[in-house]
C-alpha cells in the first residue's frame, strides 16, 4: 500500500459551468498551410468519449465528453486558473443545475490555453445537459506527496485514483502501467509552461510517419503516458533521464506544434520512477466510464 499524506490534504470545492465552443474566426491554418474549419474545444462531445481513439476525427483539439470552465469571459481569469488547477483528474463532479441537477461524473482532464477542465458522464445525462449548466467537483489531490518516494512529484491526481492505477513497488522504485511512450522530441505546445499543475501539453503529430512507426497514433482518450526525458516537476522542459506519465485528455490537432493533450500526473527525476507497457492503461477501464460504461 502507497504510504501518503491524504489526510493531510484539504477538500475544496470548485464550481463550473458547460462552456460553448469558442472562435476567433472562421478558418485555422494547419501545418501544411491548408485553411480547415472543423470543431475544436468547448460543449458537450456526445459521441467521441474516453477510450475512443484519440486521433482520426474530423475535429481539432476535441474535448471528450463535456467542457467546463469556471466563467466563459475571460478565460485567463484568477476564477478560471484556480478552477483548473484545483480540479484533479479522477474527482468526482455533480451537476447541480438543470434538467441534469444530480448527475455525477467524473474529472478526465484539463486543457490549457482554453482553461477547460473536461468531464465524462453518462449518455442519459448528456441528454439533458445544455450549456451554462453549473457543476460542483470537490477537488482534492493537490498537495498529494508519496512518503516513501520524495522524488516523484504527484499534479493534478485523485488520492483515490492514484490507488487504482495498478502502481507496483519494485526495488525501491514505483513503476507504473502506461498504454505508451512519447520520445521528448515530439513534446510540443505548452512545453516550457512554468507550472504543470494545471493544462497540459501537446504531443506534435507533424511527422506522420514517425507516430505510425512509434504506435504513438494508436493512443486513446484516457491513456496514461509514459513522457520520456521530460521533468513535469516545476514546469515542462526536457532533462536526459527524467519521465513524466501523464493522461491524455483531448484530440490530434491540425496546426503545427500541436496534438493530443496531455494533463501531468507523475514526474520524477531521480530514477524513482519507472514504466511498462500495458495496452489497457486507461483511467475509463479503470473506472468503468467513457465507453466502457
Amino acid at each position: 500500500m502507497l504510504k501518503t499524506n491524504v489526510d493531510k490534504l484539504v477538500k475544496l470545492s470548485v464550481q463550473g459551468q458547460i462552456t460553448p465552443p469558442l472562435r476567433g474566426g472562421p478558418y485555422r491554418v494547419d501545418r501544411e498551410g491548408v485553411p480547415f474549419v472543423l470543431p475544436g474545444t468547448g460543449g458537450i462531445t456526445y459521441n467521441v468519449k474516453v477510450g475512443h481513439s484519440a486521433f482520426g476525427w474530423a475535429g481539432d483539439h476535441v474535448e471528450p465528453g463535456v467542457s467546463t470552465a469556471a466563467t466563459i469571459d475571460e478565460r485567463g481569469s484568477s476564477k478560471n486558473q484556480a478552477y483548473n488547477t484545483l480540479a484533479c483528474v479522477g474527482n468526482e463532479a455533480v451537476v447541480i443545475s438543470g434538467d441534469a441537477k444530480g448527475a455525477k461524473g467524473v474529472v478526465t482532464g484539463m486543457h490549457g490555453g482554453i482553461e477547460h477542465v473536461i468531464m465524462d458522464f453518462a449518455d442519459e445525462d448528456l441528454e439533458k445537459m445544455v450549456i451554462e449548466d453549473k457543476v460542483l467537483i470537490k477537488s482534492f489531490g493537490q498537495g498529494l506527496t508519496l512518503l516513501d518516494y520524495p522524488g516523484i512529484t504527484i499534479r493534478n491526481l485523485d488520492p483515490d485514483l492514484l490507488l487504482k492505477l495498478g502502481i507496483k513497488e519494485e526495488n525501491g522504485k514505483l513503476v507504473v502501467p502506461v498504454a505508451g511512450k512519447v520520445p521528448a522530441r515530439f513534446m510540443g505546445s505548452g512545453l516550457g509552461s512554468a507550472s504543470t499543475a494545471s493544462g497540459d501539453y501537446d504531443i506534435t503529430t507533424t511527422d506522420q510517419e514517425e507516430i505510425k512507426a512509434l504506435g504513438i497514433d494508436q493512443l486513446k482518450f484516457g491513456d496514461l503516458v509514459a513522457l520520456e526525458d521530460s521533468d513535469n516537476r516545476f514546469g515542462r522542459s526536457y532533462r536526459r533521464g527524467a519521465i513524466s506519465v501523464g493522461i491524455v485528455v483531448h484530440s490530434d490537432c491540425l496546426l503545427a506544434g500541436h496534438g493530443p493533450g496531455v494533463t501531468t500526473l507523475l514526474t520524477a527525476i531521480d530514477g524513482s520512477l519507472e514504466v511498462t507497457v500495458d495496452p489497457g492503461a486507461n483511467i475509463g477501464r479503470i473506472l468503468g466510464i467513457g465507453c466502457y460504461r
